[in-house]
């Protein structure tokens, strides 16, 4: 996905740009290194650890031409929360509000793993379906041609898919801020039973707070879904209790 991933357009409601912006906060949505404007220099992409130093790097910069208010709050998604736990791992993560996320657990569903089987097929062979869930969890609109903000994953975000569950566990285990995890209601990609969403919360050792929700009636991609305004709003909401916490 990219940046226009939080800027859908397929129904007014499924902007987070446009709620946040409505509802008092400065909102910006980032490409990932390997997508949008860097595509072409960046061709393969970067790894978690070297985006996590480009983010920061776009994040100063903003920061030194824009009011930031009470500080950085990071809403993910899929591969771009995984991104966001680096970031909150990082040295510089406990400067970070919190974290809000969705779309990547811990341990792959079987059928799916991308260790054991192709992603792009499955037992009915429907790419859309696999990625998506349903179709009337989203606006009618949102699959029409040009619509959904997708791109090619680049070769080195593909590799490092495959190490996530690997990954996880030392980068969970430095995260110290606060953090916020929904579970779309159709997820389809990730083990999200009580017993695994246990052994991912039992991950993160080090983090003050963290939430783990169901969002209901949402597909892998909540925030292009009917879901999107509802969970939009649980998220900017634990961006204030954070903002709260963390001044008072």
């Amino acid at each position: 996905m990219t940046s226009a991933y939080f800027h859908g357009q397929a129904h007014p409601d499924v902007s987070l740009l446009t709620l946040g912006t409505v509802l008092g906060y400065s909102v910006l949505a980032l490409d990932r290194p390997g997508y949008g404007g860097s595509a072409e220099i960046l061709p393969d992409g970067q790894s978690l650890v070297d985006q996590t130093k480009t983010v920061y790097d776009a994040l100063d910069g903003f920061g030194r031409n824009h009011d930031t208010g009470a500080g950085t709050f990071v809403v993910a998604h899929s591969f771009g929360y995984k991104l966001a736990l680096h970031l909150a791992a990082d040295a510089r993560g406990e400067a970070l509000l919190g974290v809000d996320g969705s779309g990547a657990v811990f341990r792959y569903t079987p059928s799916l793993d991308p260790n054991r089987s192709s992603p792009r097929t499955g037992p009915a062979g429907n790419a859309r379906e696999l990625f998506w869930g349903s179709a009337d969890l989203y606006p009618p609109e949102a699959f029409k041609p040009g619509m959904r903000p997708i791109a090619a994953v680049p070769a080195i975000e593909s590799r490092e898919s495959l190490d996530w569950t690997r990954i996880l566990p030392a980068v969970a285990e430095r995260v110290r801020v606060p953090v916020q995890f929904s579970v779309a209601e159709h997820e389809r990609w990730w083990q999200v039973d009580g017993a695994a969403l246990a052994e991912y919360r039992s991950l993160f050792t080090s983090a003050p707070r963290l939430i783990i929700r169901r969002q209901p009636r949402a597909g892998h991609n909540i925030s292009l879904g009917w879901a999107a305004r509802p969970y939009h709003l649980n998220a900017l909401a634990f961006a204030a209790e954070c903002i709260l916490t963390r001044t008072v």
